[in-house]
This record gives C-alpha cells, sequence and structure tokens, in this order.
C-alpha cells in the first residue's frame, strides 16, 4: 500500500508539470532573466510552507545562481526578517505585513514575487496589488483554482491540484528548476 501511494503521489506531481505549467514556468525565467540584466530587484513572500519555499527561492537565487557571477541577482525575502513582520502585525494587521515592508523598498521595474498555496492570502494579496499600482511586476505561484491573487497578478503560475502538500511541494520543484536554468542561462 505505500509504495503504492507513494507511486501515485509522485504520479500526480508529473502530471501537474506536463499538463500545466511549463508555458508559464518559461514566462517566469524570462522576467527573471530581464530583471537580472536590468539590475532590478526580487521581492519574495510567502506565508507557513510557503513562506519556507520563499526563503529557500531567495537564498537559491541569491547564492545558488549568483555566486561566482560578478553581475547579481538582488533577492530579498520579506518574510525573513521576523522584527519587523511582528511589529506590522501586532501594531496594524497581520494583512499589512508585507505591502508595508514594500513601501520602503520597492521601485517602478522591480519584481514581487507572492507564494500561496490557495490564492486567496490576504497579504500577499495587498502586496501584489501595491505592486502592480507602482508599475512593477508581479509573478504569483498558487494552488487550486489560482484565487484572488491569480486574478490580479500579471504573471500567474498555478498548479491545479486540490492538495496542498502537492502544491507546495510543485512550487518548491518549480523554484528548483528555475534555479538550474538561471544557472545554465548564465554561464554560458
Amino acid at each position: 500500500m505505500i509504495k503504492e501511494f507513494a507511486l501515485r503521489y509522485v504520479s500526480d506531481l508529473k502530471d501537474a508539470i506536463d499538463n500545466h505549467v511549463l508555458e508559464q514556468l518559461e514566462k517566469v525565467v524570462n522576467l527573471l532573466i530581464k530583471i537580472y540584466e536590468d539590475g532590478n530587484q526580487i521581492f519574495i513572500m510567502g506565508n507557513g510552507g510557503s513562506g519556507v519555499t520563499a526563503s529557500h527561492f531567495a537564498c537559491d537565487i541569491n547564492k545558488g545562481v549568483s555566486f561566482g557571477l560578478e553581475k547579481r541577482f538582488k533577492v530579498i525575502c520579506l518574510n525573513d526578517n521576523t522584527p519587523t513582520i511582528l511589529a506590522y502585525a501586532n501594531d496594524n494587521s497581520y494583512d499589512d505585513i508585507f505591502v508595508e515592508q514594500l513601501r520602503n523598498f520597492l521601485k517602478p521595474n522591480d519584481l514581487v514575487i507572492g507564494i500561496s498555496g490557495s490564492g486567496n492570502s490576504e497579504n500577499i494579496i495587498k502586496a501584489i496589488e501595491y505592486a502592480n499600482s507602482m508599475k512593477t511586476m508581479s509573478v504569483t505561484f498558487t494552488g487550486f483554482d489560482g484565487g484572488k491573487l491569480a486574478k490580479i497578478a500579471m504573471l500567474p503560475l498555478i498548479v491545479p491540484v486540490h492538495d496542498m502538500q502537492k502544491i507546495e511541494d510543485m512550487h518548491l520543484i518549480l523554484t528548483h528548476i528555475i534555479m538550474q536554468i538561471l544557472i545554465k542561462k548564465l554561464r554560458v
């Protein structure tokens, strides 16, 4: 039973990538390369498991992709500054923890990436709405039907499965694919 379950689980992940996300993945890679070439910043955020993926993705780009390059990516994960998050959550609202940080740093032509399994995390929605109002690019990684984030992001990447763990797995796999593609493209 365990072997069959594991094989079905992995098969579901493969089906999600084969049939649903490859075209959007290419657009995300091309956008990241443009942001890099233009010298703009990237801000990434997520909650819970998606927050860990956001932090991991920022590390993979800042160190994994950029190490050894003269020109480097400029990536900041907004959920890595715990005191700032707690201050905004306590004094304002948890819904403001990302948008208020963006108000300090975001410039036109930067990129904001929000990761939310449901696509309905209010704090990420507010940050993406702000990014759009500032004429920056916005990318979202979501699951299910994409939620509200898929409707407001300039470039939504939806993993259309109805299992949060598989969505989170796919988001991490996709960030690793992106990392390895960027390494190959930038180290020619």
